[in-house]
């Protein structure tokens, strides 16, 4: 059992956790979430104790190990291999006493007996297993650590932990190193650990899948919530919705004690009853509103139509250097696509796409795109190049060359960047944030081709959640490459697996290659059925078929947003006039409820226009 007592960090003057409290469940795997910047990994810090607070303490058994990845990347000329065996600290020294110290036989004894214990001889088994998993192949295992990039390196450094076997495992976001494959591996691996994991993730199939608690910070506090993320999420709309209840109520009596001040305070006969609810009004706290994220904002500007395809690959070939990393490959693209790239890290899938953004030409075959073509590409590089002097506003400016500061600051706008925000120095964003801002960037000529190339590693859960949403909003093309499955799942509708120099539809679904990396029965083979040339015919016939539906389904969808929203204006009018956006301020109540009426009217046949524009598309498809 692991006790978080009264916990109160303060960094930069800032209160980071003010009196968190918390107490984890023996053999408990706690999903730890919070915002971007919110402090969970202070906390981590604080358990790990690699941070000193500045009160409370943390509970645990003392025999208790505790393993957590430090932020530095191991290095030298060690090998993966040997890194991982060196972390069982224990059989490492048995086994070095047992070959050079010559130990008596009764010493010999028991360490035989002990190595037995902890199951030593089967450790260089389980040390490549875990490598394995993590994208380590039997060559890459035995190179040395100063050959490897620091994302993989890291990779090292988790899988150290993994075969460590400690009692409270420690993670904090283990997947941002790591591309699909691997992270459906970890995945698998954590289900099966037994004994105490408090893992920081923003991945929603993680969370659903592993954990079953929810430890959620939020404004210096934690609470801790049972089952996985989507249990916490209608956990906290209930909670939600509650306090938005309460707020309402608490306004309607606010107003009335208002209203009896105002009209008896000058009166002897009632003053005194007047000044006992001035006093109960003085005295009435405010409920805290929810208050809306900025980082919550993403707005994809609709591309001008283009005629099918985007692009068109027909036996193309691409790689660097004059020699082809990928061959033989058969593709098109057509707007409204949603296409993943599915295949390990260094299989190709960086190439392929900077093949159908222009940035690398085709080496054999042909590719064709049309003239007027506009490719949005997003990579981490982007972020990393950001000028940390520079505000949202110089950079943007500096990309849409004779666009008036309106136009400007209206695409910044789109992604949450309005006001002040625009015009904060990039040194002092959150990695998030940064994220959101290159976004901005590419696609400031409204692109008709989305290109994302590992878009969430910054992102936590609800921004990842509203990037899909502005995704599936968006009227272009989107390939992406993830390592977040709920993202691929929500956003894409197509697969291509990126492995062996080839590129290729894959036939099943995302769990039919979970099941296949995994090593499951069942697991689709990646391999198209059928004709290729006439499956993509049909494809192409099926899309086309249902190009106006969808349209019509993201425009219905759209309004029913948007009437929705118009709902809760008047409903905020109605209940809490102060709060009414400016366009409603002195309408009488009579005039509200008619345009309600309207409004619901009109939402219910959006809401019907949408499902049945759904419904006609699962019947075409």
């Amino acid at each position: 059992m692991l006790t978080i007592n009264n916990i109160t960090v303060r960094l930069g003057g800032r209160t980071i956790l003010d009196g968190a409290s918390a107490t984890l469940p023996p053999r408990g795997r706690i999903g730890f979430i919070g915002r971007n910047g919110a402090g969970k990994s202070t906390l981590m810090k604080v358990i790990a104790k690699q941070l000193e607070p500045d009160s409370g303490s943390i509970d645990m058994p003392k025999a208790a190990r505790m393993g957590y990845v430090a932020q530095e990347a191991p290095a030298g000329s060690t090998t993966p291999f040997e890194t991982v065996l060196a972390a069982d600290v224990e059989r490492a020294a048995l086994m070095i006493e047992e070959e050079t110290s010559h130990p008596e036989p009764h010493r010999l004894a028991e360490i035989h007996e002990r190595l037995i214990a902890i199951d030593a001889y089967t450790a260089p088994a389980r040390a490549s297993r875990i490598l394995v998993g993590l994208g380590f192949d039997e060559a890459a295992q035995h190179r040395p650590l100063d050959s490897y990039s620091g994302g993989w390196r890291m990779r090292v450094a988790l899988a150290a932990l993994l075969f460590s076997q400690p009692d409270l495992l420690l993670l904090d976001e283990p997947s941002n190193h790591l591309d699909l494959e691997a992270t459906m591996w970890l995945e698998n691996f954590l289900k099966s650990y037994r004994a105490t994991i408090v893992v920081i993730s923003h991945e929603r199939d993680l969370l659903n899948n592993v954990v079953d608690n929810i430890l959620h910070l939020e404004g210096g506090k934690i609470t801790l919530y049972p089952g996985g993320y989507d249990d916490f999420e209608r956990q906290r709309a209930e909670r939600l919705s509650q306090l938005a209840s309460a707020r309402e109520a608490q306004a309607a009596q606010r107003a009335k004690l208002q209203d009896y001040i105002a009209r008896n305070s000058a009166r002897a006969s009632t003053a005194k009853q007047a000044q006992s609810r001035q006093k109960a009004l003085a005295k009435m706290q405010p409920i805290a509103e929810a208050v809306t994220d900025p980082s919550l904002v993403f707005n994809f500007p609709s591309p001008p139509a283009l005629k099918p395809p985007l692009v068109q690959l027909d036996h193309a070939a691409v790689g660097y250097d004059g020699k082809a990393i990928l061959e033989q490959i058969d593709l098109r693209l057509d707007p409204d696509d949603r296409l993943a790239l599915l295949g390990r890290n260094g299989n190709g899938k960086t190439t392929l796409a900077r093949l159908l953004s222009g940035q690398l030409p085709a080496m054999a075959g042909s590719k064709h795109a049309p003239g007027k073509l506009r490719v949005g590409y997003f990579t981490q590089y982007q972020v990393e190049e950001l000028d940390s002097d520079d505000t949202p506003l110089e950079h943007m400016s500096r990309l849409m060359r004779g666009a008036n500061p309106s136009q400007v600051r209206a695409q910044l706008g789109r992604f949450g960047f309005s006001g002040a925000m625009a015009e904060q120095k990039v040194g002092k964003m959150s990695g998030g944030e940064k994220a959101r801002l290159a976004l901005a960037l590419i696609t400031r000529d409204a692109p008709h081709l989305l290109i994302l190339d590992e878009p969430t590693n910054h992102l936590d859960v609800d921004t990842r959640e509203a990037l899909v949403q502005a995704l599936n909003d968006y009227n272009g093309a989107v390939v992406v490459v993830s390592h977040d499955r709920h993202m691929i799942e929500a956003s894409a509708d197509r697969l291509v697996l990126v492995d062996a120099g080839r590129a290729r539809e894959f036939a099943g679904s995302l769990d039919d290659y979970t099941d296949s990396i995994l090593g499951r029965a069942g697991g689709g083979d990646g391999k198209p059925k059928g004709n290729k040339k006439d499956d993509r015919k049909a494809a192409a016939a099926a899309r086309e078929a249902t190009a106006g539906l969808r349209k019509a389904a993201r425009t219905a969808e759209a309004e029913v947003a948007k009437l929705a929203a118009r709902r809760g204006e008047i409903d905020r009018a109605l209940f809490d006039p102060k709060t009414c956006i400016v366009a409603d301020m002195g309408r009488t109540a009579s005039d509200l409820m008619q345009e309600r009426g309207r409004v619901e009217s009109a939402l219910a046949a959006a809401e019907t226009a949408w499902l049945e524009a759904n419904e006609k598309i699962e019947a075409a498809g």
